[in-house]
């Protein structure tokens, strides 16, 4: 038998001092009566144990309670898990245009929305976050652990930086360095498609290093304009800046062997997202996890304890009423 936490066993040494005092000590009533009256006084008083009987099924029951703390196990074995994962880089557009208020919140806010139900639909996937606008950067390396995903993603914040510019190229180089050991590489962007009419180069560089693009495309047809601390975003000439998602960015998708897939408020439409993602990705990576097989017996000395904490307390003398 081991334990998880054999630390918690020292505490046992505690109890020692307490329990050499109650084997030594005795029942405050056997220092004034003899045992006999004794006995006849606590036959009046109901069938009760003494008092030194009590304290030492409390020592006994923490004592267990100590024990079942320290988690006892049994080991069975090992056991090998064998998994299949799918490494997806993600990549947030944060230039300028997605701050635009044709979606609410914002086309930022509803792109990061829209990413946490993703990973609740990839749970088997490790997933990395970059965010590009005139350069890109990484914002979380591959990782199977959702929890830390959805906070960073939660708590990006760039309304309040100069972004300018889109640049796709730099999120494709990113992915590139950062899966160089894979052939084919899954990389999804949440952008409004920028202001590129052309995207040969970026579907070359795809194709060269194995990227296949999944593009989610935030924007409306009419766009939105872009608010700032100084008020509405305007152009040189005094004019206000109306932004519109940009469909060219398609043929990326599409000539990358990817998919396109324009916004919704649809809530199927990540788990869609992802579906087809999986498709193409099948046999990305294999894995093999070896586990321990354990027995826990915890349960055993925890009940065992609560057993003799109810017989100690139930066999208090009760007092009885004076008529």
């Amino acid at each position: 038998m081991l334990f998880e936490h054999i630390e918690y066993l020292w505490l046992l040494v505690l109890l020692l001092p307490l329990g050499f005092f109650l084997k030594e000590g005795r029942d405050g009533l056997e220092s004034y009566f003899d045992p006999k009256i004794l006995k006849q006084m606590r036959d009046t008083q109901g069938r009760t144990l003494s008092k030194r009987t009590r304290n030492i099924l409390v020592i006994v029951a923490l004592a267990l309670a100590i024990v079942a703390l320290a988690q006892p196990i049994i080991e069975k074995g090992e056991v090998k898990v064998h998994s299949e994962t799918i490494d997806v880089m993600v990549g947030f557009d944060i230039s300028h245009s997605m701050f635009a208020e044709d979606i609410y919140p914002n086309r930022f806010d509803f792109a990061k929305h829209k990413f946490v139900s993703l990973i609740n639909e990839m749970q088997e996937a490790k997933i990395g976050v970059i965010g590009f606008s005139s350069q890109a950067f990484l914002v979380s390396p591959l990782t199977k652990d959702i929890g830390s995903l959805k906070f960073l993603v939660k708590n990006m914040k760039f309304d309040t930086m100069s972004l300018k510019g889109t640049d796709v190229l730099g999120a494709l180089d990113v992915t590139h360095n950062l899966m160089k050991e894979s052939k084919k590489k899954a990389l999804l962007l949440f952008t409004d498609g920028g202001d590129k009419s052309d995207y040969s180069r970026e579907i070359a560089y795809a194709k060269e290093h194995g990227i296949v693009l999944f593009i989610y495309g935030i924007g409306t047809d009419k766009g939105g304009v872009i608010k700032t601390p100084e008020g509405v975003l305007k152009d040189k000439k005094g004019d206000i800046v109306v932004v519109k998602r940009n469909d060219a960015i398609k043929a990326l998708a599409l000539e990358s062997g990817g998919a396109y897939l324009q916004y919704s408020m649809s809530k199927n439409d990540m788990r869609i997202l992802s579906e087809n993602i999986k498709s193409k990705f099948k046999t990305t990576q294999k894995s093999e996890e070896v586990i321990r097989d354990t027995k826990e017996l915890f349960i055993y000395p925890l009940w065992l304890s609560l057993l003799l904490f109810v017989l100690s307390f139930s066999s208090l003398p009760k007092r009885r009423r004076r008529v």
